[in-house]
């Protein structure tokens, strides 16, 4: 009688053969018994996929999903040694990945997969997932607060493993290539403000203000008198005594708030928003938009800097949620729905702003996820002190899945600056050369 282990084997053999045909890659797998096995012609073993059971060609065959993927990383049945997430992606291409299974010829597949039915099968470990239920609507239920906390209050430590000394967990800004990490932060805040208009005793709202990375930059170098509202106690937490340690307490006012309680009419000469638009939902950018729009004086400035996703001709298919979505809402970011950009300047159009300006990032978030995916690589094993292997490991294929986004232009990120409407003059200068003089910190 066949060795049941043994026909796994041969069978694991062929298939990742077959796989190799399509795929291309420069990089191997590793089988459960020690076997190296290419995954394209002439490729290397210096980085490879170690598959610790048979059990996860079973799972994949029976569900070649994405979702699958991110489940069997999350308990350690694929790993990846010799290098981080970020430089296995590198090995192969990644268009020819996304449209693999349309490449494979399924009957041979379906033939290998016939040893992994039968026997063999574990129980498959639970990833940490958002149990919550997710509400489309603000003023129907959705709980924004339980969404945030989820992503941001895992621990302050964790963060800043990968994030620069100021916390901030958006796009950088890289005026060169050859500029770190810790100073395009810097860069990124100081352009934010330039784009704001900033200039002293400005009343500014900053929503979703993060650890305080942009509230405090702007107040110590621009004078702005800052409010900033975050939904996360974390945050909140760190954010109060860093505005306390640098005595900025006159300036600066944090809350622990969601912003669309605040209330009154024409409040702020600028309004910043930067990269929390993407956990609003689609049934609530109107709302959104209009709770801006009258917080802002007439002609108030107003930046919006958000990730979106690039949109196909048929518009009526874009809200229809992708692998990609699912994972990222179910594991990383419950609730978060990306836009697309000319949905945003549409709706600001449409709900009282006019639009100066966008400028797309999408070189520069790429550059910001590696930086963050080789920090916090070399540093897992404090990051999984602080909130466990598995969720370790999700975070950092979900910084590799989203660097590849942007690398390939599916995901895209945009800085728009707009203003209240109002008759006369805009207000801005006519020419935006002042926006990219002295970079540099």
């Amino acid at each position: 009688m066949a060795d049941p282990d043994q026909s796994r084997i041969i069978a694991a053999r062929a298939i990742i053969e077959h796989l190799s045909q399509h795929l291309h890659a420069d990089l191997s797998i590793q089988l459960w018994n020690g076997d190296v096995l290419p995954l394209g012609p002439n490729a290397r073993d210096d980085i490879r996929f170690v598959v610790r059971s048979p059990d996860v060609f079973r799972r994949l065959l029976l569900r070649p999903r994405l979702m699958t993927v991110f489940e069997l990383f999350a308990a350690a049945d694929i790993e990846i040694v010799g290098g981080d997430p970020i430089a296995a992606a590198d090995r192969w291409d990644h268009a020819r990945a996304v449209h693999l299974a349309r490449r494979v010829d399924k009957w041979t597949l379906a033939k290998l997969a016939l040893p992994f039915l039968f026997g063999g099968k574990r129980a498959a470990a639970a990833a940490p997932a958002f149990e919550g239920q997710v509400g489309a609507q603000y003023q129907a239920g959705r709980d924004d607060k339980a969404l945030i906390q989820f992503h941001y209050d895992v621990s302050n430590a964790f963060y800043a493993l990968f994030l620069d000394p100021e916390m901030v967990y958006s796009s950088a800004y890289f005026p060169r290539a050859d500029v770190g990490l810790d100073a395009a932060q810097i860069a990124k805040l100081d352009l934010i403000c330039r784009k704001l208009r900033l200039k002293p005793g400005d009343r500014m709202l900053d929503i979703g203000c993060g650890w305080g990375g942009l509230a405090c930059h702007a107040a110590r170098k621009f004078g702005a008198v800052v409010h900033g509202v975050t939904l996360s106690q974390a945050q909140f937490d760190f954010a109060t005594a860093k505005v306390a340690a640098l005595g900025l307490q006159d300036q600066v006012t944090l809350e622990l708030r969601d912003y669309r309680s605040i209330e009154g009419e024409a409040v702020y000469d600028k309004v910043s928003q930067v990269e929390m638009f993407e956990h609003v939902g689609f049934d609530n950018h109107d709302r959104h938009f209009q709770h801006v729009h009258r917080l802002l004086k007439p002609r108030g400035v107003y930046f919006h800097q958000a990730s979106v996703r690039r949109v196909g001709r048929d518009l009526a298919k874009f809200r229809k949620p992708t692998a990609t979505t699912n994972v990222i809402t179910k594991f990383i970011f419950p609730g978060g729905e990306l836009d697309y950009i000319g949905l945003t300047v549409t709706n600001l159009g449409r709900l009282g702003f006019e639009v100066h300006d966008v400028e797309d990032l999408r070189e520069h978030f790429e550059m910001t996820l590696r930086d963050w995916i080789r920090r916090l690589y070399a540093r897992r094993d404090e990051a999984a002190a602080q909130i466990g292997w598995p969720r370790t490991r999700l975070w950092l294929i979900y910084f590799a899945l989203f660097a590849k986004g942007f690398e390939r232009g599916a995901v895209l990120v945009y800085q728009t600056v707009a203003s209240k409407r109002a008759f006369g003059a805009s207000g801005m200068p006519l020419s935006r050369a002042d926006l990219y003089v002295d970079e540099l910190p």
